[in-house]
């Protein structure tokens, strides 16, 4: 950066502090008009029995392409209409009607994750009543485990729950922390910019007055 560019930032520092300022103020505001939601995580090991001819390495991937093959099924409108229907104490009403609206809202409520180079899929559910969200990862782990034929091909694969739901004490979306140290730092790059700007503007306005 020339001299002339890290003096003018320098001497500006201070409008660079109340951009970021603003960005920050702007991310809590945006952070706080959104509902809080809690977490519910669970953890599930697939395991798929394919031979004692395939080496373990063979296994694992195995193993892992069905758990990623499993963590997009999740999301599907099908694999939600089964967790409704397995009996946990789900609040529906949570979900509205429409197949577009509900798939969409289904989408944010969980997610799902793979561990490379395992069969480990995590499991978590999203929502402002952290009993819910409970529910709603159990019912998750309960269609996985038990019908987990329906979503595979090849036959002699399991699902086991191995870490029961962990619920989160505090909310966890949005993640105020990071929206404000993302809204403090952006606003301060267009800071920079907006400084930069300015600076080369006036000097070229003042090179035209004095040539």
């Amino acid at each position: 950066m020339p001299s002339n560019h890290l003096r003018d930032l320098t001497n500006a520092w201070q409008t660079i502090i109340m951009f970021g300022l603003l960005g920050l103020v702007l991310s809590l505001i945006i952070s706080f008009v959104q509902p809080l939601r809690y977490a519910s995580t669970a953890r599930l090991l697939i395991l798929q029995n394919i031979g004692t001819q395939v080496d373990a390495y063979t296994a694992s991937r195995s193993e892992e392409r069905i758990a990623e093959n499993l963590s997009t099924i999740i999301y599907t409108s099908t694999f939600f209409d089964q967790v409704m229907d397995s009996g946990f104490n789900i609040d529906e009403d949570a979900f509205p009607t429409d197949d577009v609206q509900s798939r969409r809202a289904w989408k944010k409520t969980v997610s799902a994750t793979v561990s490379r180079g395992s069969g480990l899929l995590t499991i978590s559910a999203y929502h402002q009543d952290i009993k819910q969200a409970e529910q709603i990862v159990r019912a998750v782990a309960f269609v996985l485990t038990n019908r987990v034929g329906e979503f595979t091909s090849g036959g002699n694969v399991q699902v086991r729950l191995i870490d029961a739901p962990l619920n989160s004490r505090w909310p966890v979306k949005p993640n105020v922390l990071a929206n404000i140290l993302s809204g403090f730092f952006l606003a301060g790059f267009v800071g920079i910019a907006y400084v930069l700007l300015q600076s080369e503007r006036l000097r070229k306005r003042h090179q035209f007055v004095h040539e």
